[in-house]
């Protein structure tokens, strides 16, 4: 009823229409796509330049507090979006995308400023290129969708919670406890992640398989 209520006053309005109902749909498709947890995805990109000057002027302490907030918005609009029915075609793009880019500059802006040990962030990001670079591949040559495995989430969260731990631990003093925190989390979070990485590989494959017969 909204939505045929806003068309008929597009209409009163003469608003331009395309094949009789093109604005009207233009409006569904927006409304679809504007849902919370998309406008979170797209602020935790927006928020990026923010943490890297942070890092950028020696303040170790808040650039850690605002990447582990900008990782953590990753489980919120999750949540929001199966919680409220907010899920979106767009959002099954975006969020991916919002998430390994805070991840790759959060972890590549540590190791440029010193703050997190290098064998550590490469040992991760090894990992997130490789899943990134498989899954782009794999649906570029028509597999179908599948989502993320238990293993592979509760990889993300444990080094997601050990980076900025790691980091902050660096500012030394009564912050080093949080170094003790991040590596407790951090080192069993790099083998879940491989693990998972592995399991991924038969699952795509099969994926890939089906969404070729299709």
């Amino acid at each position: 009823m909204v939505f045929k209520g806003w068309f008929h006053i597009c209409r009163l309005c003469r608003w331009p229409l395309r094949n009789g109902h093109w604005d009207y749909h233009r409006y569904v498709r927006i409304r679809e796509n504007l849902t919370i947890p998309n406008v979170l995805s797209v602020l935790r990109l927006a928020m990026l330049p923010t943490f890297v000057s942070l890092f950028a002027d020696g303040r170790v302490v808040a650039g850690s507090w605002f990447f582990g907030l900008l990782a953590s918005t990753d489980w919120i609009d999750g949540y929001i979006a199966r919680r409220f029915n907010q899920v979106s075609e767009l959002g099954k793009i975006l969020d991916p995308i919002a998430d390994r880019m805070v991840f790759f500059v959060g972890i590549g802006a540590a190791l440029y400023y010193d703050y997190l040990p290098m064998w550590f962030g490469i040992v991760i990001l090894i990992r997130e290129v490789s899943i990134s670079i498989l899954m782009i591949v794999a649906t570029a040559m028509g597999m179908e969708r599948f989502p993320v495995t238990r293993l592979g989430k509760w990889a993300a969260f444990a080094l997601m919670a050990a980076v900025p731990w790691v980091t902050l631990g660096s500012a030394g003093g009564a912050w080093t406890v949080f170094t003790y925190m991040g590596w407790t989390v951090g080192i069993p979070g790099v083998f879940v992640s491989y693990k998972s990485f592995f399991e991924y590989l038969p699952t795509v494959r099969s994926h890939l398989a089906s969404g070729r017969r299709s």
